[in-house]
């Protein structure tokens, strides 16, 4: 079918929600809503909502729930048919999480869903509590207000891998998207008890696991420390809250107009804590407040972003880089103090991550394992210690992208255990009479500074794309130095490298301790470039960053 054909198979047929929409496209809003179908990778759907084919609608979020369903029959046991589901605080994350659960009733599969929004982690810790075959979450993470998404996790609650999503693919294409998913109306599900309500005791379980994590031991530190919090209107108000209320930290102000989910973001159009305007609301807080610590979490709560004050008094973001360090080391620091470090202990970082945190994890005797971008690697090295009965063994994991995970109860990325072991990190070192920047200079002298910085050069269209696979070729041709430095060795995770899976991403390890990480971005038309540079100090890192980005900017052209 041609995109005039898609077109006025939807007019005919979509649902009365979208024919305005419909009704109004002209040729150019025609061929971006019908020209592809949304596609469906390892990280599910996500895309702009509205009306079309390459849109996240009732339609296309059927479509997919038809196809999971599909795939879940005929890889399992009638009794081990179950998909758990939950969803955020975005536009329609309630309507397509109801929709798909309906999907699944009607395919005979028992839908487990949250009575309310909740974060990822919650889904991922739910899919494994409830022994589900699968489980769904509906949210675009930190995009902006116009998208949402669909992530779909295997039983191990890990994001899918990339065998299930070509499978779950496969499964998809074979579908009309009006005439074949099987829908069951929310309501009709319950009566069945084909869809039922996640108990109460699986969300409890999960924050009690969460409060397990602490490393605080008997020691006595006051936790009366001034903290301001913001869920960045999305779903982390409840679970940290009360997290951090039950684990004695009750100085904690919301930043107000970011307290309620609400999925248009009205103060932070991109609502992702690793930038400074979703911070702004939260920093004037902590500046009005004189506030110790802020906190602010991603619309679906898997990340955690953070500011402290410096000397003079003024409030300064730590990167996902700078947190991800504090914590090895305050992790492995507390353990070893309480007799809790485990045998041949591990810690997870992905290739783009600071490569200060193997110094860290060395000192320590900790062994730090690589993995490729995504948290669903980290999630998967854990499942593979459990298969080897050696899960104690994990301590950490972390990515440069604000994603913690201290604990083994979920596999993917917490913010809800992250803030909790943030504020006692901070907590614990202002006993001792320290500040988190004082130790970030600390671990800096005891290792060496060193600045991680991310460049994204985009590639627009078809064209764009043919250059960005030109670039990456040339990346793989005979190179001797980059930006002035000689080009040590170079790792190619292409055929599949160290175990991990076929990956378009090269690292080189330059002289003077430095390292580039090159990569298409797998969501938008990017190539993104990850620098990681060793210096005396950081004037001299800048300089020497500088040098090397130039470099590539120049290669991008």
């Amino acid at each position: 079918m041609n995109v005039e054909q898609k077109y006025q198979q939807w007019v005919e047929n979509a649902d009365a929600s979208l024919q305005p929409e419909l009704q109004k496209m002209d040729d150019a809003a025609k061929e971006d809503a019908f020209y592809q179908d949304l596609a469906f990778g390892t990280g599910g759907l996500r895309g702009v909502i509205g009306a079309g084919t390459n849109r996240m609608n009732i339609h296309t979020v059927a479509k997919a729930s038809q196809g999971l369903a599909d795939y879940v029959i005929k890889h399992f046991s009638q009794e081990d048919r179950r998909i758990a589901v939950s969803y955020d605080s975005r536009i329609l994350s309630a309507e397509f999480a109801r929709a798909a659960s309906g999907v699944f009733a009607m395919n005979g599969i028992q839908a487990f869903i949250y009575p309310q929004l909740m974060p990822t982690p919650c889904l991922s810790f739910a899919v494994r509590a409830l022994g589900c075959a699968a489980g769904i979450m509906v949210t675009a993470s930190h995009n902006p207000a116009k998208y949402n998404g669909y992530k779909v996790y295997g039983p191990d609650g890990c994001q899918i891998t990339t065998e299930a999503a070509e499978d779950i693919l496969a499964e998809i294409e074979k579908l009309d998207v009006f005439a074949d998913p099987k829908t069951m109306a929310f309501e009709a599900g319950m009566k069945k008890g084909l869809i039922q309500y996640i108990p109460d005791s699986v969300y409890t379980d999960f924050v009690e696991q969460v409060k397990k994590e602490s490393l605080l031991g008997d020691e006595p530190i006051d936790k009366n420390v001034a903290i301001v919090y913001s869920p960045l209107n999305g779903t982390g108000l409840k679970p940290v809250l009360r997290t951090l209320k039950e684990s004695g930290y009750t100085n904690v102000t919301v930043v107000k107009e970011q307290e309620q989910p609400d999925g248009h973001f009205p103060t932070c159009p991109y609502p992702n804590p690793e930038i400074r305007e979703a911070m702004r609301l939260g920093l004037a807080y902590a500046e009005k407040l004189h506030a110790e610590l802020l906190l602010a979490t991603d619309p679906d709560c898997d990340r955690c972003g953070i500011a402290v004050r410096n000397a003079a008094g003024e409030y300064q973001l730590l990167s996902g880089n700078e947190t991800g360090m504090l914590l090895l080391d305050y992790i492995c620091k507390r353990r070893i103090a309480l007799g809790k470090m485990p045998r041949r202990p591990l810690a997870v970082k992905t290739i783009v991550t600071t490569d200060m945190a193997e110094k860290i994890a060395a000192h320590y005797g900790v062994e730090m394992v690589n993995v490729l971008t995504g948290f669903k690697f980290i999630g998967e090295t854990i499942g593979r210690l459990e298969e080897q009965g050696e899960k104690e063994r994990y301590i950490f994991g972390f990515e440069e992208s604000y994603g913690y995970l201290s604990g083994t109860y979920v596999r993917d990325k917490d913010a809800v255990d992250a803030a909790f072991l943030i504020c006692e990190m901070f907590a614990w070192y202002k006993h001792q009479g320290v500040t988190l920047l004082q130790q970030l200079t600390s671990l800096y002298k005891q290792y060496g500074y060193c600045l991680n910085t991310l460049h994204s050069y985009e590639f627009e269209g078809a064209a764009g794309f043919e250059k960005m696979q030109g670039i990456m070729a040339a990346f793989r041709g005979d190179f001797k130095e980059l930006g002035g430095r000689a080009i040590e060795s170079m790792k190619d995770y292409a055929p599949g490298i160290e175990g991990l899976p076929k990956s378009n991403v090269l690292k080189f390890y330059l002289s003077g301790g430095a390292s580039a990480v090159v990569r298409p971005s797998g969501t938008e038309p990017k190539l993104k470039v990850y620098l990681s540079l060793s210096a005396v100090d950081e004037a001299e890192a800048r300089e020497q960053e500088k040098a090397l980005s130039d470099a590539f900017q120049g290669f991008m052209k």
